[in-house]
């Protein structure tokens, strides 16, 4: 499969998690409808982008088991939880309630809009290993009568670890609270079903692990949220009046939760308009034996390096998908970082949680086992030899 995709042929690459790799196929289609635009911007933009719009919302939505009225396309997920973030209508003493785990510019996010209503921005510590039944326990625990908006990470950026957020959403369901699940590394990563789950609002990536085109996501909200959401961008589509540009208003779309979020000024959607590509070469290439194939040697790999260096893994292999971190001595991690691809041309990044070191071994369906053995033996190198 490494064909496939433009990689360096003398590059390690064990990070897709961080901003994924567009095969081919995508890239060709994304760059089919650049030219389809450059014939004619005014029709593309102005009288087509919302039929085409719908149209690629509509094979999302069937991937990932949703509505397409649901759903609204974002450039990343990030953007995703700023839209509820400056959305959610928070006063004094309300409370929004995270984890220790969850991405680092989404609590950037929640710390700003919570600063600015005079909320708080709470992150439970999270018991590792992980738990399922008592990390749900913890965190309905951590609820107070102020407690606005429960919000989560489907699979957690720096520890790789999947969350149960199903139990999540049910438990918090169950006390009146609404759920904001960051999905960035979920989807074509794990098997989605957003209608089953029911989350108030999940918001994810299509750039990572669906092989999509760069700045392509989604955010999917219940209907009862959509009249509460505003954009980032205010636009065409908060004017009652229509979008101001005669015969243009097709570009806004039909309903209110559509014409608020879909229309952010001039941009290019030709990664939004690809993602259909994304999804059939991930049912070709990236199938249910190949992504548990994957599994297995990030997993394998964690657990021979942990056994190596006489440590505990964060948690145990069922908590992990294609992402895993690897337990590794106590280090500098950017120097680490920096020396593992400087010295060795290997990609991957080195994070820290709780005081300890990991390397998050990334594994997609073009890696080979040769490139994991290789990160294997420079670890055990760099740390034998100082």
């Amino acid at each position: 499969m490494r064909e496939l995709f433009a990689l360096d042929p003398d590059l390690v690459f064990l990070n897709h998690g961080s901003f994924g790799a567009c095969p081919q196929p995508v890239r060709t289609a994304q760059r089919a409808w650049q030219d389809e635009m450059e014939r004619n911007p005014v029709e593309f933009l102005g009288r087509r982008s919302a039929a085409l719009l719908r149209a690629a919302r509509e094979q999302l939505a069937a991937f990932i088991g949703a509505r397409a009225d649901d759903l609204v396309f974002v450039p990343n997920a990030t953007t995703g939880v700023n839209i509820v973030a400056h959305s959610l209508p928070l006063g004094p003493g309300d409370e929004v309630l995270g984890t220790t785990l969850e991405y680092g510019a989404c609590d950037a996010a929640w710390q700003f809009a919570c600063a600015r209503s005079g909320a708080h921005y709470r992150r439970m510590p999270v018991a590792l290993p992980l738990d399922d039944q008592a990390f749900v326990d913890g965190m309905l625990a951590a609820l107070s009568p102020r407690t606005r908006l429960v919000f989560i990470s489907h699979v957690a950026s720096t520890t790789a670890l999947v969350l149960p957020v199903a139990a999540l959403v049910e438990a918090a369901h169950a006390r009146g609270l609404p759920v904001l699940v960051d999905g960035a590394h979920a989807p074509g990563q794990l098997d989605l079903d957003l209608d089953a789950l029911g989350a108030d609002y999940y918001t994810g990536n299509g750039h990572k692990w669906l092989c999509g085109p760069k700045g392509s996501g989604f955010l999917h909200a219940r209907p009862e949220h959509h009249e509460g959401l505003h954009a980032n961008v205010i636009s065409w589509g908060y004017l009652d009046g229509g979008g101001g540009h005669s015969g243009f208003d097709a570009y806004l779309g039909d309903s209110r939760f559509e014409r608020r979020l879909q229309w952010q000024g001039t941009r290019d959607i030709s990664g939004f308009l690809a993602l259909p590509a994304a999804i059939d070469f991930h049912h070709a290439h990236l199938t249910p034996e190949v992504r548990n194939a994957c599994h297995r040697l990030a997993v394998e790999l964690m657990d021979e390096l942990a056994d190596h260096f006489g440590l505990r893994p964060l948690s145990s292999p069922m908590h992990f998908a294609q992402m895993a971190t690897v337990p590794i001595p106590a280090c500098d991690p950017e120097a680490l970082r920096a020396r593992l691809f400087d010295a060795h041309r290997i990609e991957v990044p080195v994070t820290q949680h709780e005081g300890r070191c990991f390397v998050r071994v990334s594994v997609q369906g073009y890696n080979r086992r040769a490139e994991l053995e290789a990160l294997s033996h420079t670890l055990r190198q760099v740390f034998a030899n100082g």
